[in-house]
């Protein structure tokens, strides 16, 4: 969720917040023209900017995709998109311009999924959606599905606008970071990662996965919690449908890859559900990843921190010393859970074919 603990919705977003969150995120046009209007601010693209080695994190939710965000953050390599980005994502540059002299240190507090992840207002999150949201020309958000979006479905000036919008992301960041590259976690970009080779040709997509068992029952969670928190603040709802954010609670959307079953909603309170959708997801992606995805074994990096994020780091060309293996724990929890076997057994065939690639 791009939001902080249970309490923080209702303590820290007062009504003035949340209009103020109402206007920039609810309208596309008030989208559409931050955007146009941060371009006037915003200095001109770096001649070198697209051949650079920026690194887009995505996957199917709870697969480890926030704590290697912060891992990589934590290097001073990258610049990403933070809460005090919030609400004109759209708009970094006129922004943080427009927001340094009120700018408060927040206090940490535990973020809504009770991971005991902590979230503050410098901690990197995932905005990134709302920029395909307003400049995607084709729907892909229906009722009940995300769709995929090929390179057809994308046109050229708005993978353009979104070589901007990155920029602009570098350009305004903190110049005490040592930060020419970009860093992205966007789940959704599952949905378009041969768009965003062709608009970065030498960035690195990683893909992170988990043990499917694990991983359906984490995903099964999150989903119980997210809607009783929602049925508890509607803005919580609302406010993750801004983002683009339906991997959980009472507008949970699926990925719905052509020619694979989209999953029925009356399903999604069982495990079964996110064992099948868990399969669907990572069978489209071993399949129809662009060439060069690197898939990344989220339990080795728990298990074996130093060692594997080494390896990572040599493949993204970062320099190890700039990251921290603390970060990952190992964390062990039992998964004795009612599940069909044979949706459990064709999963760990799958995860087989993740483990070889991410060697």
């Amino acid at each position: 969720m791009g939001g902080c603990e249970r309490e923080s919705v209702k303590e820290r977003y007062s009504a003035l917040d949340r209009l103020l969150h109402r206007l920039a995120l609810g309208s596309h046009a008030v989208r559409s023209l931050s955007y146009d209007i941060n371009g006037i601010v915003s200095p001109p693209i770096p001649e070198d900017f697209v051949t650079r080695k920026h690194v887009f994190v995505s996957g199917l939710a709870r697969s480890g995709t926030s704590i290697l965000l912060r891992c990589l953050f934590g290097s001073q390599q990258f610049a990403t998109l933070t809460y005090r980005h919030m609400p004109f994502v759209l708009a970094p540059n006129l922004w943080t311009t427009a927001s340094r002299k009120f700018q408060i240190k927040g206090v940490a507090g535990e973020r809504a999924h009770g991971d005991g992840l902590q979230v503050d207002f410098d901690t990197p999150e995932a905005f990134e959606e709302i920029f395909w949201l307003t400049f995607s020309l084709k729907p892909y958000v229906t009722a009940d599905s995300l769709y995929p979006q090929d390179l057809d479905d994308i046109s050229h000036d708005t993978l353009e606008k979104f070589v901007r919008f990155v920029s602009n992301v570098v350009s305004c960041n903190d110049q005490s970071i040592e930060a020419g590259r970009y860093l992205s976690k966007n789940n959704n970009n599952v949905l378009r990662l041969s768009a965003l080779r062709a608009a970065f040709p030498s960035a690195s997509l990683l893909v992170p996965f988990r043990k499917p068992l694990a991983h359906a029952r984490s995903l099964l969670l999150q989903q119980e919690r997210f809607s009783e928190i929602q049925h508890e603040d509607p803005y919580v709802l609302q406010y993750m449908n801004w983002l683009g954010h339906h991997e959980f609670g009472l507008n949970q959307k699926p990925f719905c890859f052509f020619g694979l079953e989209c999953f029925k909603k009356a399903d999604m309170y069982h495990i079964d559900y996110w064992l099948a959708y868990w399969i669907t997801v990572y069978q489209h992606l071993l399949k129809k990843s662009p060439e060069g995805t690197i898939f990344v074994d989220y339990d080795l990096l728990c298990r074996d921190p130093e060692n594997a994020l080494r390896s990572l780091a040599g493949k993204i060309d970062l320099d190890f010393a700039h990251l921290n293996p603390a970060v990952f724990t190992n964390k062990q929890r039992s998964c004795s859970v009612d599940h069909d076997e044979a949706l459990l057994a064709e999963a760990e065939l799958v995860h087989q074919e993740l483990v070889k690639l991410s060697g």
